[in-house]
């Protein structure tokens, strides 16, 4: 029984350091049921076997519910088993422990590592909380990130200012309009602004909308006029309830050279410009010239 010895323990302590020093107690957590994760493997004879047996487990969970507390289930200590096989060949220090164990959780139901770092990356940069990482899951945002982006957060390389804009964006349609136009698309971005800059990625702030520009003798609108504070550019962004054409590029290409000749200092870096639409066309984009264009569709729920 000596390892379920060190399990009551490591549990017992843990419970101990939590009333004493609530201030780092989430980090004390995943210590804690990290270390027991890897007593339990020890305990079913290694990670082969672990994997497949859960006899053991059931066990300690009976003792333990009655010695220690309830909270400490069959479901709890298969988590704390999987949390030490995902993250034994990780350096401690590495771990984020801004996240809870309730965060940690929500993330156990993946294998891919590069998949969970993604999020924990979020979470922290977001301050998500546990309902907030979970509709980011739901909706799947992971999965709608470029292959090529997965690839960067593999080999861990810097980012561009387009490699974390989903496709498709989503975009909340608040009264169920059954026809959507340009002015409703905007006015649906507009009433969730916060989470449309954050389906673009990281470092979006808002300027104005209907933008007036000068351009001889007429004046025309930028649909959404932002600023990226981490790529320190302006992003004009055109809003289409249509498939990708190619006027889109030449009328966003227009607005573009507008606000870098006008508008952006010397200190700035060049205006870039997001197409939002409804289908692609991806034969269009292979014959556009300038690489500060970026497109993505759009999906309502």
């Amino acid at each position: 029984m000596i390892y379920y010895d060190e399990i009551k323990n490591e549990l017992i302590n843990n419970e101990i350091y939590k009333k004493v020093k609530d201030y780092n107690k989430n980090r004390n957590d995943l210590m804690t049921y990290y270390n027991v994760g890897k007593l339990l493997v020890e305990a079913q004879g290694g990670e082969k076997r672990a994997k497949y047996g859960d006899k053991l487990i059931k066990e300690y969970s009976k003792k333990l519910t009655i010695e220690v507390d309830k909270k400490y289930s069959e479901r709890n200590l298969r988590n704390m088993r999987q949390f030490y096989f995902l993250f034994r060949d990780q350096i401690w220090n590495a771990m984020r422990s801004k996240l809870s164990w309730t965060h940690y959780r929500e993330l156990l139901k993946f294998d891919d590592l590069i998949k969970i770092n993604y999020y924990i990356k979020v979470t922290e940069e977001q301050n998500l909380s546990y309902r907030e990482l979970h509709e980011k899951i739901k909706n799947n945002e992971y999965e709608r990130l470029d292959d090529n982006t997965k690839l960067k957060l593999i080999n861990n390389e810097d980012n561009k200012i387009n490699d974390f804009i989903k496709n498709p964006i989503l975009i909340k349609n608040n009264n169920n309009h059954e026809y959507i136009s340009e002015k409703i698309l905007k006015q649906l971005i507009l009433e969730d602004l916060d989470n449309f800059m954050k389906e673009l990625g990281n470092g979006f702030c808002y300027i104005e909308n209907e933008y007036k520009i000068k351009l001889g003798e007429r004046y025309n609108y930028i649909d959404l006029l932002l600023f990226n504070i981490l790529y320190n550019c302006y992003v004009v962004i055109e809003l289409k309830v249509t498939e990708l054409k190619k006027e889109h590029i030449g009328q966003i290409m227009t607005y573009m050279n507008y606000v870098d000749k006008n508008i952006k200092t010397l200190n700035q870096d060049k205006t870039i410009g997001i197409i939002i639409v409804k289908r692609d066309k991806e034969f269009i984009m292979e014959y556009c010239s300038d690489e500060r264009i970026y497109k993505a569709t759009y999906k309502l729920y």
